[in-house]
């Protein structure tokens, strides 16, 4: 078995270093530099820097209250951040997300009033709202476009169903098609797995790796479930308020999980993960650095 790698108890660690303000790497498609936000003078985020290459899944976990959604919403040009800089495409997020074509978002379950009377076939149609010239109804191309988003999450058989009389994880599926339909380049995910069983979540994972070959997407999630992002993931950024982490999920230890959590490691962990033990000395468990990733020992 690989040797665990443990990460010395710094505020930056396997942090990508800086671009130079408002500059892509070669390949990047996401730049975000020296950002800090706050909510009436509280910060949210501080000194921000981490990038998104072309192809790639980017996890972003943390604690409530960490920044996790705020660092989204600031990539979405939903807020501005007070200090630094983020491009999406080299361009602003603002600019980036007025073009339908080039970010998707598939926001949080709960958001959503699942009671409203509107059919799986509407929700994902409502995604080419901003192809279409206003007041005109939509085209045979707009409702092609929908059957073929539909076929890619494997949901076209349930087309005409209240959105709301579906599970979960088909919910998710039918909101990602809505994100689809305009064929972006890079795709957002908030808290996608909420509510999902665990047999769904690994469905779910297959599901977002076929769609990100499929279409030659970038993901960036943000989640709460650790193994939803190992099992989805490429990279992760551990986040709470600054970014303790930019790295392969694999190596991740456990001073970085437990610096980053404090007393909550073992709600991230949740049982999830092989010989989870929780590190907070308030608790009554074993202390060893392991790799919180790594396979059970072969007893």
């Amino acid at each position: 078995m690989t040797s665990p790698i443990f990460v010395p108890l710094s505020p930056h660690t396997h942090v990508a270093p800086a671009s130079p303000l408002g500059t892509h790497r070669g390949g990047d498609v996401i730049c975000v530099h020296n950002v800090s936000f706050a909510y009436d003078r509280r910060p949210a985020l501080e000194d921000i820097t981490l990038h998104v290459s072309r192809g790639s899944s980017l996890g972003i976990i943390g604690p409530n209250g960490g920044g996790k959604s705020t660092l989204m919403k600031l990539m979405l040009g939903v807020l501005k951040p007070d200090s630094g800089s983020i491009t999406v495409l080299d361009r602003s997020p603002a600019e980036a997300c007025a073009n339908g074509g080039l970010v998707g978002y598939v926001p949080q379950r709960h958001v959503i009033d699942w009671t409203f009377p509107i059919t799986v076939r509407q929700v994902v149609l409502l995604g080419r709202i901003g192809h279409k010239r206003r007041f005109l109804p939509f085209q045979k191309s707009d409702r092609a476009a929908v059957t073929e988003a539909l076929a890619a999450v494997d949901m076209q058989k349930l087309a005409d169903q209240p959105i709301g009389g579906l599970s979960g994880g088909q919910q998710q599926r039918v909101f990602i098609a809505r994100a689809l339909i305009a064929k972006p380049q890079i795709l957002f995910l908030d808290e996608p797995t909420t509510g999902i069983d665990q047999h769904g979540q690994e469905q779910f994972a297959q599901l977002l790796d076929n769609l990100k070959h499929q279409f030659g997407l970038t993901l960036v999630m943000v989640s709460h479930d650790l193994r939803a992002i190992v099992a989805t993931c490429d990279s992760v950024a551990c986040l709470n308020r600054t970014l303790h982490y930019h790295d392969k999920p694999q190596s991740l230890s456990r001073d970085v999980l437990f610096r980053v959590f404090q007393c909550d490691l073992d709600a991230v962990l949740d049982s999830q993960l092989p010989g989870a033990t929780c590190d907070c000395p308030d608790h009554d468990h074993s202390h060893g650095h392991t790799n919180p990733l790594a396979p059970p020992p072969k007893l």
